[in-house]
């Protein structure tokens, strides 16, 4: 359990000098509140960060290489964030390539060329590299001791093993998702499986909730739309927006979406998207159905105390089924 560390990028020019560039560790410890921030990368820490400092004043940028922001979540709920963060303010450049980038005495330049081939050259207090996450693997000895490395990560099984007997590895060093409670669970199991308890049961990265903190948070469990149709699933999907949400309304936080993806055949729960106020405490009931292998009739049948935001999770289940009451 080395963990990981922040990526850098040296043939692009982007590599973290952790003064005017930073990565994760700089941005959570700032020596000074910047006025005008670029985060290179669109994933959860990119977007935490971004909506931290929009939301303490700063002029923030995102520049994403890929289509859309949060590229792993379901690109519904990628939409629909991307449409918030403008709305909010922040600026954020898709399909976009950041080069040159480079420290100065006070201040980071960048070359950042859009996805119509426009290029321009700003200048930034500071920039965060949010580009990904490397395994620390290396100096270890791993090569020596027949252990399978994969890019920058430790090949496991579900329990944890290497395949060189008696060496286990968990947490960020065995690749993504890079995430604390994922973490501490491949511990657990990879622990129970060496004591040989006869509850130990293989960790299953399907069931692994992700969370993004930032306004509006995101949460997710699951395969999303486009990952069951690749494959082979027959969906049947369902949506509930928050503005049909007493509580959401109340709390004038009435901007939110609940997704859920089920398979059409045996009515089992394949993922659950979410975006909006307090998603991130919501999502452990999907998890949960996960972990049990519900069924759309399970949710349908569940009984979800009012007033609360956790009936949008019943009504998403429910206009899958063509069944929703509260729009």
């Amino acid at each position: 359990a080395t963990g990981a560390r922040a990526r850098d990028i040296p043939q692009a020019g982007l590599v973290a000098d952790k003064k005017l560039i930073w990565t994760y560790r700089e941005a959570m410890t700032p020596d000074v509140m910047p006025k005008r921030l670029l985060v290179i990368g669109s994933g959860a820490i990119g977007i935490e960060f971004a909506s931290f400092y929009h939301e303490l004043g700063a002029d923030v940028t995102v520049a994403e290489v890929m289509d859309r922001i949060l590229p792993v979540e379901d690109e519904e709920i990628s939409k629909l964030a991307e449409k918030d963060f403008k709305k909010q303010g922040l600026n954020i450049v898709t399909g976009a390539k950041v080069e040159n980038l480079t420290a100065g005495k006070t201040t980071v330049t960048a070359e950042i060329t859009d996805k119509s081939g426009q290029k321009q050259k700003q200048e930034f207090d500071r920039a965060i590299l949010a580009v990904g996450i490397v395994g620390n693997v290396e100096n270890l000895g791993l090569e020596a001791l027949g252990v399978k490395v994969e890019k920058t990560h430790v090949k496991v099984d579900n329990f944890g093993r290497t395949g060189v007997k008696g060496l286990y590895a968990i947490g960020d060093l065995t690749g993504p998702p890079w995430l604390a409670h994922k973490a501490s669970h491949e511990g657990v199991v990879c622990v129970e499986g060496i004591a040989g308890a006869n509850h130990a049961e293989p960790f299953d990265p399907w069931n692994v909730p992700g969370c993004t903190y930032a306004h509006p948070q995101v949460a997710s469990v699951g395969l999303t739309e486009k990952a069951a149709k690749e494959k082979g699933y027959e969906i049947k999907v369902g949506r509930f927006p928050f503005i049909g949400n007493g509580k959401a309304i109340a709390m004038g936080a009435s901007e939110g979406l609940v997704k859920t993806i089920f398979d059409k055949k045996t009515g089992e729960l394949l993922g659950a998207h979410m975006i909006g106020a307090e998603v991130t405490e919501l999502i452990q009931g999907y998890v949960i159905a996960r972990q049990g292998e519900l069924t759309e009739q399970d949710l349908a049948h569940t009984i979800f105390p009012h007033p609360t935001i956790s009936e949008s999770m019943h009504e998403s289940v429910l206009d899958a089924e063509g069944r929703v009451i509260h729009i």
